[in-house]
């Protein structure tokens, strides 16, 4: 159940925080499984991660970063757990970023070694993104360290994982505990080096603000490389006594509803796109043995809430709020105190500043600060750059009421300027997503000779005509500036692998539109 909020628990290394776990839930407690449907114990997984660990130590150095491309997986897991042990740093790798991203991510942080899994890559045919990534590293396949392991590893693991004090790298609470990239959802992904400290204090936070049970079961499809991923779907159960079930992919949408029935899923993570998919899916009733659904990464529409309530009943859908620089969760609604429209009340022990953006009434650009926020952004010769006083700019217009409840009014970036007043992207994204709930769609500015910028809206609506946006805009008294007048239809809107919507993608598709109309 929910526990006190202890700032003194947040100062210790993330091996130390899965050995007091451990204590504290059970040595054979079940707490990690895959598709796989094969089991782990915390024992079993502290085992696996020396063996592995221990391999993995032979060709790299203490303090390494190395590269992980792995789908969410109990493997994903354990080589989290196994780099920990030995003193080196996860370094999560987008596989759905592009080569040059990768590549990019591989250089910026110094990775001289990948580790991935022959599987993967086949199913995924990945081989270009392989063929690219050995130009900068070295790919090491798990299945070929695994093959290696022998007796004499075999009992250094058993006896490690029996008596760890001796055997455990010895790391500060304040070292790295994983580099991780921002989404690139408006540009170049950036590094960012989140320390141990920073995701045990995430998890503490997010346990102290909602009430777990050690009994429950989190289903996580989303992938590791995202923080959202990694600290909800991965370190939370763990940390916390739940049995962690790791999916490799969202896009899964007509297995996924049956699989949730049948592990027994308390808590889904997902995307408000994934979650409204998987409802309309579902043949039965395969969601209403959820407590709760929780949601980030993109706004949760009215159409999902109301959705999940239609086909399953009080199944809260909670959304939450975040950044990777803050490992990732900032806010997040509670399911017996969920405020549509909201992302939901800030958690203990983080504090806000407010800061006014000109041409934007209400709100203030938003600061954040507290014992998950970052280390700091990577530089290109290897260091860190560090935040000024701990303050993190967010990049996001919000509101917060007294009660610290955070209400996103959009991003700084999401704002134009037309006819010389500052417009809400989002707000015309809402607009869109009143006349036309069940499509998808993204508003993008783009210059205009005698407005400065105006309004294009890219949706995958076949029938979406400027008039239906007008006149609703009209009867609900929002500013004719925030209608798009432009309209481009599209098969479908990209989105990145986070699930968020891909507006660089959507930029180059308005511009080459342009072109061609003109």
């Amino acid at each position: 159940m929910s526990r006190e909020y202890d700032p003194r628990e947040n100062a210790k290394s993330l091996f130390s925080a899965l050995l007091d776990a451990r204590a504290r839930y059970g040595a054979k407690k079940l707490i990690l499984e895959d598709q796989d449907r094969n089991p782990l114990s915390y024992t079993d997984l502290i085992r696996a991660a020396f063996a592995l660990g221990r391999k993995i130590a032979g060709f790299t150095k203490k303090g390494e970063r190395v590269g992980v491309m792995l789908p969410a997986s109990s493997a994903a897991v354990v080589t989290f757990f196994a780099l920990h042990a030995f003193g080196r740093v996860p370094t999560m790798l987008n596989f759905t970023a592009g080569i040059r991203n990768l590549k990019g991510a591989c250089e910026l942080a110094g990775v001289t070694h990948v580790l991935t899994a022959q599987k993967f890559i086949e199913q995924g045919q990945l081989h270009d993104l392989i063929d690219a990534l050995e130009t900068v590293s070295k790919v090491v396949y798990l299945e070929d360290v695994r093959e290696s392991v022998g007796l004499a590893d075999k009992l250094f693991a058993a006896t490690a994982a029996a008596m760890p004090g001796p055997f455990v790298a010895k790391t500060k609470p304040s070292d790295p505990g994983v580099i991780l990239f921002t989404s690139g959802s408006f540009g170049v992904p950036k590094g960012v080096v989140l320390t141990q400290e920073n995701l045990v204090a995430n998890v503490n936070q997010i346990a102290a603000h909602i009430d777990l049970d050690p009994d429950w079961v989190m289903f996580n499809p989303l992938p590791t490389f995202h923080c959202f991923g990694l600290t909800g779907g991965v370190l939370l159960p763990i940390l916390t006594g739940m049995k962690a079930f790791e999916y490799p992919s969202p896009l899964h949408i007509k297995i996924i509803p049956a699989l949730l029935k049948d592990t027994k899923a308390s808590i889904l993570l997902a995307t408000d796109t994934f979650v409204n998919q998987y409802a309309r899916a579902s043949a039965g009733d395969e969601l209403s043995g959820l407590k709760f659904i929780v949601c980030g990464a993109e706004k949760v529409r009215e159409e999902t809430h109301n959705l999940i309530r239609e086909k399953f009943g009080d199944v809260p859908v909670l959304e939450g709020y975040g950044a990777t620089e803050a490992a990732p969760v900032i806010a997040v609604n509670k399911p017996n105190d969920n405020r549509r429209g909201t992302v939901g009340g800030l958690l203990p022990g983080m504090e806000t500043r407010l800061e006014s953006v000109e041409g934007i009434p209400g709100g203030g650009r938003l600061y954040v600060r507290g014992p998950n926020v970052m280390a700091g952004y990577l530089r290109p010769d290897g260091s860190i750059e560090t935040l000024a006083d701990g303050w993190h700019d967010t990049g996001d217009v919000v509101d917060v009421t007294k009660d610290h409840w955070i209400t996103i009014l959009g991003r700084v970036k999401r704002f134009a300027k037309v006819g010389g007043e500052m417009v809400s992207l989002t707000a015309a994204e809402d607009l869109a997503l009143a006349v036309w709930p069940d499509s998808r769609h993204a508003v993008i500015a783009m210059p205009d000779t005698k407005k400065g910028e105006r309004l294009v809206l890219v949706t995958d609506r076949r029938d979406a005509e400027s008039g239906s946006l007008v006149a609703h805009a009209q009867s609900i008294g929002a500013p004719e500036l925030a209608v798009p007048r432009k309209i481009i239809k599209v098969p479908e809107i990209p989105v990145l692998g986070t699930g968020k919507t891909d507006y660089v993608a959507i930029q180059r598709m308005a511009e080459a539109e342009g072109r061609r109309a003109a």
